[in-house]
């Protein structure tokens, strides 16, 4: 199979919006971290514990997205290097490693996404039995 210089350029809007859209998600967990920390704080609520433990799983899955996101970058930027020098077969392989690295990427995400909608599920439960207690 040929590879051109542009292939792997091809993978860079996408990667772009890829990251921003993990960043805003970073934003909005440490946003509601320290909302629940104030909240446990101010009413000495432990209530909020395991709300705690599952955004410590999704604060560490955005991380490794991430970082994954961020390699998969790095290694199409390298593709394109290794093919502008004319090192075709280097520069597929590097490729495919950052075909590679983006699947972890989403992967990771996907399941992040899972927990995420657990715990509003969770929280959903939480308000329609106090609405039905009312």
């Amino acid at each position: 199979m040929e590879i051109e210089i542009s292939t792997p350029a091809l993978l860079f809007p996408a990667l772009s919006l890829l990251l921003l859209a993990y960043t805003n998600r970073f934003l909005a967990t440490a946003s509601l971290i320290r909302l629940l920390s104030n909240q446990a704080k101010e009413h000495d609520n432990c209530a909020v514990t395991s709300q705690i433990d599952n955004l410590k799983i999704r604060l560490e899955l955005t991380k490794w997205m991430q970082f994954f996101g961020v390699l998969s970058i790095l290694l199409c930027t390298l593709s394109m290097f290794g093919l502008f020098l004319e090192f075709t077969e280097m520069g597929k392989k590097v490729f495919g490693l950052s075909l590679i690295s983006m699947c972890f990427s989403l992967l990771l995400s996907l399941w992040e996404v899972y927990i995420s909608t657990n715990a509003l599920n969770v929280e959903l439960q939480d308000l329609d039995k106090k609405c039905k207690d009312n």
